[in-house]
């Protein structure tokens, strides 16, 4: 199938790695033009030559910007040329219980997790109306609505990217731009793969019955029983940045691997 997105150009925030990478790999491969995202150069320029290795394609560059730091971002916007698509996957967590999260720790999360997209949004948005095209995706998490008891303020940041995505939708009727929110379940990221390994060196097991006890005990909600690959986090998201998904917006579409529930 051919998503048509030959031409359009594609930032994807938090992308040296994980999902990030998985979906600038997959946007390079429809045909996009993808500049990555990370906080350091070095990573950044790792990234690029990883995907062009990958994909056989030279249409992947970086801008490097921290999203804890307003000059980094400042600068950030001042070098993003126009945008069609727009991921906002930029996250960091603190796996901490509620009362170890500090004040410190609700700002820095809130002020990456949430205001990176939101500032990237405000920027993008207005050129995208003007043009009459565009998509963009908030990437949010099963822990929107599961809220792991150390990861609380994570778990915030989550909600209200999903409030954000809902909200910006509304302010696109009757455009060909769309505003929706992706909702991982848990997914096998570098961070999870070291959590992996690390319990099974600690319990005396192997990766595959860690992994199965993770979701016997832990994440029992999940129909899937498995963490997903970043490539099929990445596929759904490719095909919502799509002209393909255009009767879709202000929605919350779950990848989840059912672990959320609910019929909607």
């Amino acid at each position: 199938m051919d998503l048509q997105l030959k031409g359009k150009t594609a930032f994807v925030s938090g992308s040296t790695s994980g999902i990030g990478f998985a979906v600038a790999k997959s946007l390079l491969q429809e045909g996009a033009h993808v500049i990555i995202n990370g906080r350091k150069t070095k990573k950044i320029d790792e990234a690029v030559s990883s995907l062009q290795q990958e994909t056989g394609l030279d249409t992947a560059s970086g801008l490097q910007a921290d999203f804890s730091d307003t000059a980094s971002i400042a600068a950030l916007l001042q070098n993003l040329p126009e945008i069609d698509i727009l991921i906002n996957n930029m996250g960091i967590y603190r796996a901490k219980s509620f009362l170890e999260t500090t004040d410190k720790d609700w700002n820095e999360q809130f002020d990456v997790n949430v205001m990176s997209g939101v500032r990237l949004s405000r920027h993008c948005l207005p050129k995208m109306l003007a043009r009459n095209w565009g998509r963009i995706l908030f990437v949010s998490s099963e822990c929107a609505t599961l809220v792991p008891p150390d990861l609380i303020a994570y778990s915030v940041t989550k909600t209200a990217i999903l409030s954000v995505s809902r909200g910006l939708a509304q302010l696109t009727k009757g455009s060909g731009v769309t505003v929706n929110s992706v909702v991982p379940g848990s997914t096998l990221s570098e961070g999870a793969e070291q959590f992996l390994e690390a319990a099974a060196l600690k319990q005396g097991k192997t990766i595959s019955e860690v992994e199965a006890n993770f979701f016997k005990e832990t994440r029992t909600s999940s129909l899937l029983q498995r963490f997903a690959s970043v490539e099929e986090v990445a596929h759904t998201i490719t095909y919502m940045a799509s002209p393909l998904s255009a009767a879709t917006n202000g929605a919350a579409i779950k990848i989840d691997g059912g672990s959320m529930g609910g019929i909607l």
